[in-house]
């Protein structure tokens, strides 16, 4: 069994800025566990302007911010490919690699496990199961990591922030979304958002509720329902942006204690175990990059004193 003074689960903005800040403070046995095969997190995948360290909005793009981290984080030892798969009875981690399972055991550790966007499922929305349905993640990655062109007309459901993200990424690829639909008179995100929107050419439907999305093998129309009213919309690809919730895999058991999917923690970042601590998005609240990359270094501040 291998044992660490910190180990952070989590390669994005939270995790590798908690690890870079304990690094400075003299900290010397750190291990980042990502499970993918890059670190960077989320705005490895947004090609689009808006990412800072510091601040909310900034001139970076998301792939320059990730690697603005990784720059700066590697001469820590940081695992990709590596995934926890949970804690065990007497609080050591079980992680798997290419290398297999083993045990790993921390003074400290640090969730920064980041968020994901609600599924159809979770939405409770019908129809076939059909090409062209996809969340904002999968879209930013196949478009910025892989060059693909999923569609020309699709429709964007939320009005979030990550759902305007959305429509920038569909600007990058010249595509024109056929609307933006939300259930409510509300925006989500800042309201000049929707003028932007609309500036670029996208109408957005307020009021208006996903009830089924129809077609043969792809996308080829959606079922709305607006003011008690049933109508249809033709499309070939929707987005299911939006209502996040916290990456709960390692503590939805009972291991931590929580609440609507999020662990509980103090001020101080710290949850129900004594020597396991949560950062970032895994929190609850969907926050900038930035943001994340602060609270990493509040954090690191309460564990060297």
């Amino acid at each position: 069994m291998e044992h660490h003074d910190i180990v952070i689960i989590g390669g994005g903005p939270a995790g590798l800025s908690t690890a870079l800040a304990l690094s400075q403070a003299g900290v010397k046995d750190i291990v980042v566990l990502e499970r993918e095969a890059e670190t960077g997190g989320i705005p490895r995948h947004c090609g689009h302007m808006g990412f800072a360290p510091y601040k909310n909005f900034g001139l970076m793009t998301g792939p320059n911010l990730a690697r603005q981290l990784q720059d700066q984080t590697k001469h820590l030892d940081i695992r990709t490919a590596t995934t926890a798969l949970g804690f065990t009875l007497h609080g050591t981690l079980r992680v798997h690699s290419a290398n297999g399972i083993i045990e790993i055991s921390a003074n400290k550790i640090i969730l920064a496990t980041g968020t994901r966007e609600s599924s159809r499922a979770a939405r409770l929305v019908g129809g076939n199961k059909l090409k062209g349905i996809m969340n904002t993640g999968e879209l930013q990655q196949r478009v910025y990591l892989n060059g693909e062109r999923p569609f020309k007309r699709p429709v964007i459901i939320g009005s979030e922030w990550v759902s305007y993200s959305t429509l920038l990424t569909c600007r990058h690829l010249q595509v024109k979304p056929v609307m933006m639909l939300t259930e409510t008179s509300v925006n989500a995100a800042p309201s000049y958002f929707a003028y932007g929107a609309r500036l670029l050419g996208t109408k957005v439907l307020q009021h208006a509720k996903l009830i089924a999305i129809h077609g043969k093998t792809t996308v080829e129309a959606i079922e709305i329902e607006q003011s008690g009213r049933i109508g249809m919309v033709d499309c070939d690809g929707v987005i299911l942006t939006g209502r996040f919730r916290s990456e709960d895999a390692l503590y939805s058991n009972g291991y931590l204690e929580h609440e609507d999917h999020a662990p509980k923690v103090t001020d101080s970042f710290k949850t129900s175990r004594p020597n396991i601590y949560a950062v970032g998005n895994v929190l609850g609240h969907l926050e900038t990059a930035g943001r994340c990359m602060a609270q990493g270094r509040d954090l690191a501040k309460v564990l060297t004193p």
